[in-house]
């Protein structure tokens, strides 16, 4: 859709035959978001509230299910709007903005992780010096930097964006992400330096810093009894299944989007929502039940007599 009064719409391409299916999509997607944000909030209400779970370990996992609240909260809403309207457009600032909130917290989703795996190496390997490492200080700046560093990378990319003259106003998508550098009339070299200098910065480094602590601590327990094998993987393992779970979603929308492989528009909306729905919900599974204390007092908050 083009201009009108200076403003810029765009329309989404990527819904299937919302007009024949529209109520049943938009109940389905409800239910989802529900379920996201109860699921997500129980989880993080359970760590608030008993004291014995304010450790790092808890608050970094604390974060990272809020982080998914927020990501979810930035494309839901909006999804579920599209459903009960004619025409799914917006404008290209609210694009804009959907796409800054949607990279902030995809980027943050992963220096978060890094963080619950430093956190396990200094526990593992380092355990005397742990109590003097992670304190409340450096915690506090850790999750400072993990959701203000993606946010000032993004905030470039989309400044540089906003001042990119568009040529097609239809995204094959359902939500605004980087598909939007497919639209400009010219390709923008300082766009795709700057894409790539943040995917480096966000995902490979955190990436590449995950693996090496892991490396470190299952040295470190390979040499060790069993007790630290058994606590070291009841700790460490559900990090490294989000880990690689939200790492091959993340990678399915960078080659998509990269390649714009002419999917049929099922299969491109059921993949593009795999991004935004398995996370948020796998998520406060896997840390509700894999993590001992976490599902001890979940099971105590549902099982009261």
């Amino acid at each position: 859709m083009e201009e009108d009064l200076n403003v810029t719409y765009i329309t989404f391409g990527g819904h299937v035959e919302v007009h024949k299916y529209r109520y049943l999509y938009f109940m389905v997607v409800l239910i989802v978001y529900i379920l996201i944000i109860c699921s997500n909030s129980t989880i993080v209400y359970l760590i608030w509230k008993h004291r014995d779970l304010h450790e790092p370990m808890y608050i970094f996992i604390a974060a990272l299910l809020l982080n998914s609240v927020l990501l979810s909260t930035n494309i839901y809403p909006k999804l579920l709007i599209d459903f009960l309207s004619e025409q799914q457009i917006i404008s290209y600032q609210a694009c804009l903005v959907q796409y800054f909130m949607f990279y902030t917290f995809a980027a943050s989703e992963f220096l978060l992780l890094a963080a619950m795996s430093y956190d396990r190496y200094v526990s593992i390997c380092k355990p005397l010096q742990y109590p003097t490492i992670m304190r409340k200080t450096t915690i506090s700046v850790i999750l400072a930097l993990s959701w203000l560093v993606p946010a000032c990378q993004v905030v470039g990319l989309a400044t540089l964006s906003a001042n990119q003259k568009l040529c097609s106003f239809t995204l094959k998508v359902i939500f605004c992400n980087n598909s939007i550098y497919k639209r400009f009339c010219v390709s923008s070299r300082a766009v795709t330096i700057f894409g790539l200098f943040m995917l480096v910065n966000s995902v490979v480094l955190p990436v590449l810093f995950i693996l090496f602590t892991y490396t470190r601590i299952l040295i470190i327990c390979y040499h060790s009894s069993g007790e630290v094998r058994r606590k070291a993987a009841q700790t460490c393992l559900p990090h490294l299944m989000v880990l690689f779970n939200y790492f091959f979603l993340s990678t399915y929308d960078v080659i998509t989007v990269r390649l714009e492989t002419d999917f049929p528009k099922t299969a491109r909306l059921v993949m593009t929502l795999q991004l935004v729905l398995y996370n948020p919900l796998f998520n406060p599974i896997i840390y509700g039940l894999k993590m001992k204390e976490i599902y001890k007092h979940l099971k105590k908050l549902f099982c009261q007599d």
